[in-house]
């Protein structure tokens, strides 16, 4: 079973009436999540992508409630997003927020433990169906919820984004010496704490093949979906496709880019290395990371290092969505060095830009590009043979731009509005 998720444009508005929920929506929804939830001047703010998906779920069901995390400080994430007042939804009349506490230390956790669960037990009671969205052991009110769904006799889906446990373990190295003794206390008991879960949800919505190859054993009802917030409008256009393929075939100068946070899941420092293989090979490119992160300053240490700092562009964060796209649709090749086994919409984006998909395989990347077309996957940590993709690439442009034309159609499976629509009807009818 396949189907698919999530926001859409974070700039995305239409003409939704905000009094009273679409023709056809049906039932109350239940969304229980890890997403944080800020208190702004106006009121409740979230960032711009859930706000999006919110109003997506909106669609299709009468009323929505949403749990996600309060945050005191604005400190207390770090991550880079554009924060929306939630007042201002266009679906603001059908939606109910509840904010739970951030308990993942123990004692903070077991303080607030059973005022939660009694929240959640009230919430899910009052709920037609039920999905939470799990992902860590301590402080995860979600599992909670999961728990106390079960208890109620009460069906739920159980949605994974990315293979948590490879995530924590890739993580690490670069953790603090007492977060480092924590996890590694904790993940034993994670893992089959998740698979417990897995094994009572009624529904198990598992994002990419990565996840579904982890999850799927121990799950009565697993589906394999996809995180996009991709819609036509964002796909590359056949007159600019034919005009970035007939460059191609013109010999221009190659364009690499990729587009996420610095840090070390998306291996920024092999982008690196691998690109200075191809040019120690004699190939000339533009490239561009964009993104801001941990490892930002270092990757423009390394790129001064390896002599291609005036290949390299490092501009930091860009947050507005149609820059993004923009660089996408003119590039020739978004190449990624993803370590772990998650599930970053970025590839999707690439492809729906027609920019063909060159980096680390693994079930996620294999799984976007296998009806399609428009990747080209080398093994996991080995920078010099991406490196020779991006040589070979250079030198056999007839393949590059067959790259990405296939790419492009590859992209055009990725329709938001028809795969939310499909993982809401899961929902209906199994949670």
């Amino acid at each position: 079973m396949t189907t698919g998720l999530d926001a859409h444009s974070p700039t995305h508005r239409d003409d939704r009436d905000s009094a009273a929920p679409p023709t056809g929506a049906k039932g109350h929804l239940l969304l229980v999540t890890a997403v944080r939830l800020r208190q702004g001047p106006r009121g409740l703010r979230l960032d711009d992508q859930t706000c999006a998906g919110i109003c997506r779920w909106a669609e299709h069901f009468e009323t929505v409630t949403f749990a996600g995390i309060a945050l005191a400080d604005a400190s207390e994430d770090a991550t880079s997003a554009t924060w929306l007042d939630v007042v201002d939804l266009p679906c603001s009349a059908q939606i109910r927020f509840v904010p739970l506490p951030l308990a993942y230390r123990v004692g903070t956790f077991v303080a607030n433990y059973r005022q939660t669960r009694a929240l959640l037990a009230a919430e899910i009671r009052r709920a037609d169906h039920l999905s939470f969205t799990v992902g860590y052991l301590v402080g995860d009110w979600a599992a909670i919820a999961a728990l106390e769904a079960r208890s109620q006799g009460r069906k739920f889906a159980i949605w994974f984004d990315r293979v948590e446990q490879d995530v924590i373990r890739n993580a690490l190295p670069e953790l603090p010496l007492r977060r480092q003794i924590k996890e590694r206390l904790t993940l034993p008991l994670m893992i089959p704490y998740h698979r417990y879960l897995l094994g009572r949800s009624s529904l198990a919505l598992l994002q990419g093949m990565d996840t579904f190859k982890a999850y799927a054993p121990y799950a009565s009802n697993p589906a394999c979906v996809y995180d996009v917030h991709t819609q036509p409008s964002d796909f590359i256009e056949t007159p600019r496709l034919d005009e970035k393929i007939d460059g191609i075939l013109n010999g221009q100068k190659l364009r690499v880019t990729y587009v996420g946070r610095a840090a070390v899941m998306k291996g920024p420092l092999d982008w690196l290395h691998a690109l200075a293989s191809a040019r120690q090979a004699g190939l000339s490119f533009e490239a561009c990371w964009l993104g801001d992160g941990p490892l930002l300053p270092e990757m423009k240490e390394l790129a001064e290092k390896l002599g291609i700092s005036e290949y390299v562009a490092l501009p930091g964060y860009v947050g507005d969505r149609a820059t993004i796209l923009e660089a996408m649709r003119s590039s020739h090749i978004f190449m990624f060095c993803h370590k772990t086994k998650e599930s970053p919409r970025c590839l999707i984006e690439a492809l729906v830009s027609g920019c063909p998909i060159v980096g680390y395989t693994g079930g996620y990347p294999e799984g976007l590009v296998q009806n399609g077309g428009g990747g080209m996957l080398s093994p996991l940590d080995d920078v010099a043979a991406l490196g020779a993709s991006l040589v070979h690439l250079d030198a056999d442009r007839s393949r590059l731009a067959e790259l990405v034309r296939n790419a492009a159609r590859s992209g055009r499976l990725y329709d938001e509005e028809k795969l939310y629509r499909e993982r809401a009807e899961l929902i209906a009818r199994h949670a």
